[in-house]
């Protein structure tokens, strides 16, 4: 069975904490037509929260640049994101996890803010995860970026703003709400979490099928 990065929270400086075990092994069981409320997914009791207030059907995708498991999901993510109907917005949420997560969080709304976030994405995953170059210090972050044309000192200075500390500090007490404890995780309008999942083809499915539940919800 696929288990995602899992974490207990609690609260620490920045409101975070860990316990963590990483490992997966994948299935090749083929996603069913369906999914069942408690065992592959889990709807969120109202008052719902999103990550925007869009209105848009919301798809967020609960990650970090530190988990492994997000790097071998984000090629499975790419091609989510383009299959979305029209009308349906796709968010990523970075997860503070823990003091070493932190800096990823920090990094995304850094490239978020300069623009970068698109050709940059990947890249990290790849350059952490599979040539593993050391990136896990904001040293360390920053000086990636700047290698894929980020003013280093801007980047810095973006990334531990207070404007970023508040905006981690949101994310994580969104992520509280919805008892997300590990990654990748999806959210769907708030409405619903992805739980017990095989694989990242069933993670899709399931993706594309709450997706489809909202839309009929709403009448599209």
């Amino acid at each position: 069975m696929f288990k995602t990065a899992r974490f207990r929270l609690l609260a620490l400086l920045c409101g975070l904490a860990v316990t963590s075990a990483c490992s997966a092994s994948p299935s090749d069981a083929a996603a069913p037509a369906s999914f069942t409320d408690g065992v592959e997914y889990v709807s969120l009791p109202a008052p719902y929260h999103r990550a925007s207030d869009s209105g848009k059907i919301e798809v967020v995708e609960v990650f970090s640049y530190a988990c492994i498991h997000c790097a071998e999901f984000s090629p499975y993510v790419d091609e989510l994101r383009k299959s979305l109907p029209k009308g349906v917005e796709f968010k990523l949420v970075p997860a503070p996890f823990n003091d070493s997560w932190v800096p990823f969080a920090r990094a995304y709304y850094a490239a978020k803010k300069l623009g970068i976030v698109d050709q940059t994405h990947d890249a990290l995953f790849d350059a952490k995860f599979k040539q593993q170059y050391p990136i896990n210090s904001m040293e360390e972050i920053a000086n990636f970026y700047a290698i894929h044309g980020a003013n280093k000192g801007q980047f810095l200075t973006i990334a531990n703003s207070p404007e970023v500390d508040a905006q981690i500090k949101k994310d994580l007490q969104l992520i509280q709400t919805w008892g997300v404890d590990g990654t990748p995780t999806i959210v769907v309008d708030g409405k619903y979490r992805s739980y017990n999942i095989k694989d990242f083809p069933q993670l899709v499915a399931l993706t594309k099928w709450l997706v489809q539940q909202e839309l009929n919800a709403k009448g599209h």
